[in-house]
């Protein structure tokens, strides 16, 4: 009777990239750009390190992707405030959505507000998701607030709004166990007290 043979099933390529995506996001997350070598990441993936090099250039070329699909992720955020409801139960809907996306990718607020590393290009294209949320929460408070804000106040407002927020998903990140609720019901009370608050132009 002849040996029984068993070959290793291969993964479709868009499993495997979906597996080195959510390994490199770990590892990144966890060790930052300098830290994160990418043998590690293809073993954590599952994968061969040429099979890694088969979608990715280099480290720096998958540090950017991870980061490119989260700032194209964030126009989306805008477009999720549903037309009905009071302003607190609006804003509520789209920030338990924006928690929920935080939780199921932190390892993208840890590359971007823990990790230094990686060199000028790596660093300015942080720069530029910063830029691009800033934008995001800047279309959501021009069309959510009832008195208009001066338009020198927008980008620091959004800035704050940013730092804030991206605050509580670093401090879920390291005590997990912190009430989600509650989080969101302070984010909430805040977006809600600053749109909603009947102030003239400055």
């Amino acid at each position: 009777m002849a040996a029984a043979t068993t070959k290793r099933k291969r993964l479709p390529a868009p499993e495997r990239l979906a597996m080195i995506i959510q390994a490199a996001g770990r590892l990144f997350g966890e060790r930052g750009y300098d830290g994160a070598r990418l043998d590690q990441i293809a073993g954590a993936a599952g994968v061969t390190k040429p099979i890694l090099y088969r979608h990715f250039a280099d480290k720096q070329d998958l540090y950017l992707t991870l980061l490119r699909r989260h700032r194209d992720d964030l126009s989306t955020f805008a477009a999720a405030i549903p037309g009905e409801g009071t302003p607190e139960q609006r804003l509520r809907t789209v920030l338990d959505r924006w928690f929920a996306y935080a939780q199921s990718r932190s390892y993208a607020w840890q590359m971007l507000f823990r990790d230094s590393g990686g060199g000028r290009r790596v660093r300015d294209y942080r720069n530029e998701v910063h830029a691009r949320a800033r934008a995001v929460l800047i279309e959501i408070i021009r069309a959510e607030t009832r008195t208009p804000i001066p338009e020198r106040e927008l980008e620091p407002l959004a800035e704050l709004l940013s730092m804030g927020m991206a605050s509580l998903v670093l401090r879920w990140i390291d005590e997990p166990t912190l009430d989600r609720e509650s989080i969101v019901d302070a984010m909430t009370r805040v977006w809600t007290a600053v749109l909603t608050a009947e102030v003239g132009p400055a």
